[in-house]
């Protein structure tokens, strides 16, 4: 059998091999995050959020066909892809191995041996399948996500210019070239990652081309790699938009013709300007020339995959982020301009004081016949700025991190060191070598990483682990029944680092090709990102490059324990061992120990929460939504399964702009239109964008109905100056109210005829805010037109500050609060405001749990949403037992253990766990509270052993608010077992809070002294 079946033959091994582990461990159903907005706009081609990914919902739309119709299997279909996209990248993982390796190893046809063969195999499926069963890709590859689709397609390119290199002495050679500039083109559809491989490629050119490379032209060649990738960043994907965008304002403002009609002239140009150009370039054989050309006219060939992001904005679907479908919103869609810039090289520190704001350039929007002027750009000019602004956010929680994290008091501004110490201690260290010690050191659980002693990583080797995180004798549960308790003992790590030595002592060149590799999907992400702290997620999946690149030297970790560990064996015999040894130093080791966190297959909570999110609502209803994961989910169960139909969404955060106000006054699904009165005029981009608080004195509360038409009047008198000369609307006080009609409120069923005492005859409430935004007047048109005909919710976990004031009329029905019109009763708390009979019938007849009792795995954020069913039922049982239905509450205790797990998540469950025994010594329950205080006593017990015994090894307060909780908790399951007359258990409970409380107590007299 040749070489080349051989590697062929091996590589689709490792294919098969990765795609059915990821198969295994796939989850069935739709995930967290962007998931649920991907498979939504795949199945209908409808525009995700900026800067879209046009060329992946084209690709999984294919896959959704595989359902068959069945569209409950939809997005495992998608799931499916991305499984099959990341087997792919490992196949071609391992041929780019092979191919670096067998360009080492073997120099002519007599080196064709059969040892040289067993170690280049061994070498590929080690650093292939190490890669498979990484933890960061491992996560990708199981859901419906970007990230796996733009791994293969920078796997392809990667390996498309090792082919190139291999026959670069041939005729047709430089076919590679323009293979891999439409690979990056169509690439830009999927993800940008792809491009930051541009460097490494060059210098395989140069390498290949230059006999003898010289200092200058490795410098030269780094120079022209990183000016290549600017150029395809800026110069490509934005300026070509940008004057495309600018020729078709000159041609609809100045020659009066119509929308397109631009952009249509521009292509023309330059699909002229680039024919003359390679014909030029052929009559003068300019062959550098000739493939910039081409190469160039490729990119763009796969780029305009993004004419679907035009094409299906203009059909206007239900999800259409930014309406895209002209050539000024198009350019803001690509440059993501509503997350805003970030600085990289100058600007202010988190306490730079503003000074003044610069206008720039001219912001247009389409209008009827022409583009009008919304705005123009601004820029905050500040007292004192620094180089290199790596703490930069002003944000009063970023703002109290950054000094914490380096320790400043409130004087202190930042320099450069400073900067540059933050980069090292947080940027790079927390958010990318924690990442990377969790692929190939060990991981100590999947705790989200904000504080430093939580989500980090750990080998297994104790005293090691002991010098980085303290004492370690007594690992809580959180660690050792977390099952991303990953400990692979630095193995993988050990041998990645020996194939590096390995390869730069074998092969300097190659070496540093992968080392830049390695170091342009990693550190310099990190640069650019500019990460500000306390992420909402853990942000690994960004490097999986960079792990990608070690992943090729945990290969050539193979060739390293042949040459120096089994040297003394026959050849033969020591490639074997090598590779034998090498296979279960890394992917044997982290397939084993990483399997259980990564086995999604049981897993259904991002499903089920969204359908009981829906479920809580009453027909018709308006349910607003804040954060991802209340929306993307919600809308892939409406748009897939046809879920709930006929309620709306409305994200709150989306509904400050208008093209989002714009889809809500439209039919969607089975929804009709939002009850919204504003004209478009009124509230296009750069009207009423922010009106401010300004207080005229007004006696009582004012009507919302003259509120929205303070708000939307256009006389002058409505409105105050602005500093930059302007006038805008504003809201003369903070007192609102909104008279009620009794008798639409019993028409509609907002409230039972029998309850029609409970009815208040106005509503007031005081505005939380200091200013109104697009979306809040949407809110405010939406209260006053409504009149009770739609029912109006809000999920359980938008933040409070955006109910507007609204709190005391929110009642729970379920994972949603419902405004109702009744009456406040003064003596009630904010968590008894609920529509028990409602509550109860939902949560016990309609909501489903995700399967979180059973499932092998739950993530972070399925976790986090324990504590949200756990508040759902003790709210529900506390209800039912308030109204007398004992029966009912303890119905709905059984349900609790027949559902939840009983494993404690984190502290937050600890709560959940003492609120429910409360209520089951309320229910005469005593023997199953007893235990689960017990239960929770112990949990809590292990987890602040720990933590003391980390503070007392580092000499510092560790977990400080687990402490305070845990210790908040244990006092006062001592008081509730008293009171309860469990005498024997309260002694044992007080023991151990008087145990946990003298080993902490030196620290909080530590604070207090410092306060």
């Amino acid at each position: 059998m040749n070489y080349t079946k051989i590697n062929n033959l091996t590589g689709w091994l490792c294919f098969f091999i990765a795609t059915v582990s990821y198969i295994l461990t796939l989850e069935p159903s739709v995930s967290f995050w962007d998931c649920g907005e991907f498979i939504a706009s795949a199945l209908k081609m409808q525009v995700v959020h900026q800067p879209g990914a046009p060329l992946f919902l084209m690709i999984q739309r294919f896959f959704s066909l595989l359902a068959l119709g069945d569209v409950t299997k939809v997005a495992y279909f998608m799931n499916v892809g991305s499984a099959i996209a990341s087997g792919a990248t490992i196949l071609f993982l391992f041929w780019t191995i092979t191919a670096l390796a067998k360009k080492m190893v073997i120099k002519s046809g007599n080196d064709l041996t059969l040892t040289n063969i067993i170690t280049i195999m061994g070498a590929g499926i080690v650093g292939a399948l190490a890669y498979t069963y990484s933890d960061s890709f491992w996560f990708s590859a199981v859901e419906s996500e970007v990230y796996a689709l733009s791994s293969l397609f920078t796997a392809i390119v990667f390996w498309g210019i090792l082919k190139w290199e291999a026959h670069a002495d041939e005729p047709r050679a430089d076919k590679w070239l323009l293979f891999i500039a439409y690979i990056m083109g169509l690439s830009i559809g999927i993800h940008l990652l792809n491009l930051l491989t541009i460097p490494a490629i060059a210098f395989v050119y140069y390498f290949r081309k230059t006999p003898k490379p010289t200092n200058m032209g490795v410098f030269k060649t780094l120079a022209i790699g990183i000016l290549i990738l600017a150029f395809v960043q800026y110069g490509i994907i934005q300026y070509v938009v940008s004057f495309g965008a600018y020729f078709d304002l000159f041609f609809v403002n100045t020659l009066g013709l119509g929308f397109g009609s631009g952009v249509v002239c521009f292509a023309l140009l330059l699909i002229a300007g680039f024919t003359w150009g390679i014909l030029y370039s052929i009559k003068h054989q300019n062959k550098i020339l000739n493939m910039a050309l081409l190469s160039t006219v490729l990119i763009i060939f796969g780029y305009c995959s993004f004419a679907m992001i035009i094409i299906r904005a203009k059909a206007s679907p239900n999800l259409n982020n930014s309406n895209p479908d002209n050539a000024f919103s198009f350019l803001s869609y690509l440059n993501r301009e509503q997350y805003g810039d970030r600085p990289l090289l100058f600007g202010p520190n988190y306490n730079s004081e503003k000074v003044s704001l610069q206008e720039g350039k001219n912001l247009y929007r389409k209008g009827a016949e022409k583009y009008e002027v919304s705005g123009k750009k601004t820029d905050y000019e500040y007292d004192r700025t620094t180089v290199f602004p790596r703490m930069y956010s002003d944000d009063p929680r970023h703002v109290e991190e950054y000094k914490n994290l380096m320790g400043f008091d409130d004087n202190h501004f930042a320099g450069l060191f400073d900067n540059v110490n933050y980069l090292f201690k947080y940027q790079i260290g927390n958010m990318y070598m924690r990442y990377f010690m969790w692929n190939f050191a060990g991981r100590q659980n999947d705790d989200q990483g904000a504080g430093v002693y939580q989500g980090q990583f750990l080998s297994g080797i104790k005293p090691i682990d002991a010098m980085m995180l303290g004492d370690q004798s007594h690992l809580p549960p959180s660690i050792v029944d977390n099952a991303a308790y990953n400990r692979f003992f630095f193995l993988p790590l050990i041998l990645g680092l020996l194939g590096a030595i390995w390869h730069f002592k074998r092969n300097q060149k190659d070496a540093g090709i992968v080392g830049l590799l390695f170091f342009f999907t990693g550190v310099a992400i990190v640069l650019y990102l500019n990460q500000k702290p306390l992420e909402p997620r853990e942000r690994d999946y960004a490097y999986a490059g960079s792990f990608y690149a070690f992943a090729i030297w945990i290969g050539f970790g193979v060739f390293a324990l042949k040459d120096w560990v089994f040297k003394k064996l026959n050849a033969q015999t020591g490639a074997i061992a090598a590779t034998v040894v090498g296979l279960f130093a890394a992917p044997v080791i982290m397939g084993a120990q990483g399997w259980n966190d990564h086995d999604r297959s049981t897993k259904m909570v991002a499903h089920d929460i969204a359908v009981d999110y829906l479920e809580s609502c009453a027909p018709n209803a308006i349910l607003f939504t804040y954060g991802d994961n209340d929306t993307y989910p919600l809308w892939y169960a409406q748009e897939v399964e046809n879920i709930r139909p006929d309620i709306r969404l409305v994200n709150l955060s989306l509904f400050d702009t208008d093209w989002y106000i714009d889809g809500m006054k439209r039919k969607q699904n089975e929804s009709a239109p939002l009850p919204i009165s504003m004209k478009p005029s009124q509230y296009v981009q750069g009207v009423r964008d922010v009106m401010y608080y300004s207080d005229y004195k007004l006696a009582g509360a004012v009507e919302l109905k003259n509120i929205l038409n303070v708000l939307l009047s256009d006389n002058d008198e409505d409105k105050i100056p602005l500093q930059n000369g302007t006038k805008e609307n504003f809201i003369p006080t903070k007192n609102f109210k909104l008279t009620i009609n009794p008798s639409e409120v019993i028409k509609t069923g907002t409230v039972k005829a029998a309850d029609s005492a409970k009815i208040t005859p106005v509503m007031e409430w005081t505005f939380n805010k200091g200013y109104v935004t697009k979306g809040t007047l949407a809110m405010i048109d939406i209260l006053v037109n409504n009149h009770w005909k739609r029912p109006i919710y809000f999920a359980s976990t938008v933040p409070s500050d955006q109910f507007n004031g609204l709190d005391n009329y929110l009642y729970t029905e379920g994972l949603a609060l419902r405004l109702l019109p009744l009456k406040i009763d003064s003596a009630a708390g904010k968590s008894e405001l609920v529509n028990i009979d409602i509550l109860y019938h939902n949560m016990y007849n309609k909501f489903k749990w995700g399967n979180v009792k059973n499932a092998t795995y739950l993530d972070t954020q399925s976790s986090d949403d324990i504590s949200i069913f756990n508040n759902l039922f003790n709210t529900t049982i506390s209800g039912l037992i308030k109204e007398g239905k004992i029966a009912d509450a303890k119905k709905v205790v059984d349900r609790y253990y027949e559902v939840m797990p009983t494993k404690f998540y984190g502290m937050r469950a600890v709560m959940g766990a003492y609120f429910l025994a409360e209520n089951e010594y309320a229910l005469g329950e005593t023997a199953r509270a007893n235990a689960l205080l017990e239960r929770a006593a112990d949990y809590i017990q292990k987890e602040l052993t720990y933590l003391a015994d980390v503070s007392k090894s580092k000499n510092m307060f560790v977990g400080g608010q687990n402490v305070q909780i845990g210790l908040q908790f244990l006092n006062e399951m001592v008081k509730t077992t008293s009171k309860q007359k469990q005498d024997k258990l309260s002694q044992k409970l007080a023991a151990q809070f008087q145990l946990l409380e003298a080993r902490f107590s030196p620290y909080f007299a530590a604070q207090q002294q410092g306060q």
